[in-house]
């Protein structure tokens, strides 16, 4: 696959992206968030709304009040609670007196919660709860929402009809493949969703990650392809069956050591599909392809 990894643009600057469209990118680098979480704002009139304010980090909370600066901030979209998304609503609901749109968290704190990925924001509650083909209505701006769980359960993309523009979130970036870490990521619902989107005509993407996307639909086929190709090495890997470490080692053998509990969950992510499917079976430890004894 044909990562962009070309982002280069400065931090805490607000960055014109289109007519209506502007990013802000906050300093979180990370093997999960590239080069930090870019937050958008949509308008061009008095109000404007924040996707994804990002993480409680005051210098970054600062550059996206300057950027609203005398307009209103009238709504705060977030794709999803993980904490490099949703913890910068609190300071700027208190700041503006904007509503904030999402999916609560869909499970509790889990231990494993955080170890290949953002932990949740449990301690935020959405004013309005969104709800699949909702909308949302602004100064010159409908925003339709998207339903889109597998990377969390709870992951919402907002598509921008004066644009044909869609807001994935983590659901869909042009630098890395998503992480799928269960118990709340689900890899099928993650390729049904990404099969939705491609049902759809939006003619660019902004992830929350990366650089945006300018052809969805071909970027799709190849995150679909990628993910029919890692099932079939796992199948492969199954032959007299194999301990999820030993499928993990021979798929990612030279795998930096920060992203190897992603490499797992993803790999058990796959499995986890596979099984549901009645193509493996768990026994001992070990994942068996069924039939296969």
């Amino acid at each position: 696959m044909n990562f962009d990894r070309s982002l280069d643009v400065p931090i805490g600057m607000e960055v014109r992206l289109s007519p209506l469209v502007s990013r802000i990118l906050a300093p979180n680098p990370g093997p999960f968030t590239f080069k930090g979480t870019g937050t958008y704002l949509i308008g061009a009139g008095a109000d404007v709304a924040v996707v994804d304010p990002g993480p409680l980090i005051p210098s970054h909370v600062q550059a996206l009040q300057r950027a609203v600066g005398s307009r209103r901030l009238s709504h705060v979209l977030i794709t999803h609670t993980h904490r490099d998304h949703s913890p910068a609503s609190t300071p700027l609901k208190e700041w503006s007196g904007a509503r904030t749109y999402a999916l609560a968290p869909a499970a509790p704190a889990g231990a494993g919660e955080g170890a290949a990925d953002e932990a949740h924001d449990h301690d935020f509650v959405p004013d309005v709860i969104v709800t699949d083909g909702g909308r949302i209505a602004g100064d010159g701006f409908d925003i339709a929402c998207v339903a889109t769980p597998g990377h969390t359960a709870n992951h919402m993309c907002f598509a921008l009809a004066q644009e044909n523009a869609l807001f994935s979130g983590d659901h869909v970036m042009g630098w890395s493949t998503s992480v799928i870490a269960p118990p709340d990521g689900d890899m099928g619902q993650y390729l049904a969703s990404l099969e939705k989107l491609g049902t759809r005509d939006d003619a660019i993407f902004y992830p929350t990650h990366g650089s945006p996307i300018p052809q969805p639909r071909l970027w799709l086929q190849q995150l679909i392809a990628h993910r029919r190709r890692r099932e079939g090495q796992i199948l492969d890997a199954l032959q007299g069956g194999a301990a999820l470490s030993a499928i993990v080692e021979g798929l990612y053998p030279a795998i930096d050591t920060a992203l190897r509990g992603a490499a797992a969950l993803q790999t058990r992510a796959h499995l986890d599909w596979l099984k549901a499917r009645d193509l493996v079976i768990e026994a001992d430890g070990r994942w068996i392809r069924s039939g296969t004894g």
